[in-house]
């Protein structure tokens, strides 16, 4: 029997591209796990009106953690036009399942490392080395929306807000309402696992980002706890930012920062830019991680024009996997993997188009499967 049971999620257009690429290394490292195929994704939308079908979710339920390739998400209206003629009028809704997983299994935690590679020709400074926290089940993700908004929600928020009164000559089947809500214990857990990595890893400074002089509420919960706990790590600094002035000084002084903390938006937009100062989403592996599960992703998307071409950059895929072995506790194997990453990319002989190359995905994994 397999010492660790790894759902194997490839979704959606390039995803099972990035899967086989990983997979390459897996097998090449040995890891003594058995990987178990799950179904998600828009096909499985389009077909059966869930792009999260039971069967994947009770399959998830008995194994260690997942893999995850990529996920195609469309707006309401498209997502309802995809349908097969014979689901539609029937009550089906489109929801992303990689937001899904989040929330079901609480993956309270999104971990997106963002670091520039010696000899990455896509690097916007050499010197990058950051770590975003992003908290993964509240904020503006957490999927609480309105459209038209409910009668009787206008009249309690009316009732109870005086802001409120301005939208009233709208009418109600006019307002559209997307929700952020935020808890302590969301904001606690975040902020913890962010001092924790920080003390962890020698590292010296936590940047908590939001807005709390204009979401004075929710911003101002995630500030007032940041403060909180920051008092039980001396030598690590807090630092507070605005996100409009977090995103301008990223761009300025990346070597300023080493590990970022926001709610779900916010964290979000930082994952991404980071991931451009060192690449690009080729390069930018996540893990969303809960007590006692995780999913681990690249965060980049679909690609379907690529499908099946083995043309993107299996990097971010390949890092991803990186953190499922540490995750894993499979320190060595992940300290391998690294040292392979690196090399490769120092070399820069073998690479994808995105770097000026014009070898394939599986190329690639092969190249740093080599170096293992």
């Amino acid at each position: 029997m397999a010492k660790y049971r790894i759902g194997w999620l490839p979704g959606d257009g390039v995803g099972n591209d990035v899967m086989e690429a990983a997979r390459i290394i897996l097998d090449r490292l040995q890891l003594d796990a058995e990987y178990i195929h799950g179904d998600i994704g828009w096909k499985f939308w389009k077909s059966e009106g869930e792009a999260l079908p039971e069967r994947t979710v009770e399959m998830l339920e008995k194994t260690d953690c997942a893999l995850f390739g990529a996920i195609t998400s469309k707006p309401k209206e498209e997502a309802d036009e995809a349908l097969d003629p014979k689901l539609k009028g029937k009550g089906f809704v489109y929801f992303s399942p990689i937001v899904r997983l989040r929330q079901m299994f609480d993956l309270h935690t999104n971990m997106r490392p963002c670091k520039s590679y010696p000899g990455n020709p896509l690097n916007y400074k050499e010197d990058i080395d950051i770590t975003i926290f992003r908290e993964n089940t509240e904020g503006m993700y957490g999927g609480i929306e309105f459209f038209p908004l409910p009668q009787d929600v206008f009249d309690v928020l009316d009732r109870n807000h005086p802001k409120m009164k301005k939208f009233k000559d709208a009418g109600v089947e006019n307002i559209a309402m997307s929700t952020r809500i935020m808890t302590k214990k969301g904001c606690v857990r975040i902020v913890t696992d962010a001092f924790e990595f920080a003390k962890e890893f020698g590292k010296k400074k936590v940047t908590v980002v939001d807005k709390p002089n204009v979401l004075r509420e929710t911003g101002g919960l995630m500030i007032r706890t940041a403060r909180k706990i920051a008092k039980k790590y001396p030598g690590i600094s807090l630092e507070e930012t605005n996100i409009d002035a977090q995103c301008m000084w990223l761009v300025k002084n990346p070597e300023n920062y080493e590990i970022l903390v926001a709610e779900n938006m916010f964290g979000d937009i930082l994952s991404d830019l980071s991931a451009q100062l060192v690449g690009g989403l080729g390069f930018a592996a996540s893990g969303n991680i809960g007590d006692d599960f995780a999913v681990f992703e690249p965060t980049h998307g679909s690609a379907p024009k690529y499908k099946g071409k083995y043309k993107v950059n299996p990097m971010a895929m390949i890092r991803t996997t990186k953190m499922m072995l540490d995750w894993l506790g499979e320190l060595e194997l992940g300290k391998r993997l690294e040292k392979a990453i690196a090399e490769v990319i120092s070399e820069g002989k073998v690479k994808t188009y995105d770097m000026g190359g014009n070898n394939t995905s599986l190329d690639v994994a092969n190249e740093i499967a080599d170096k293992l």
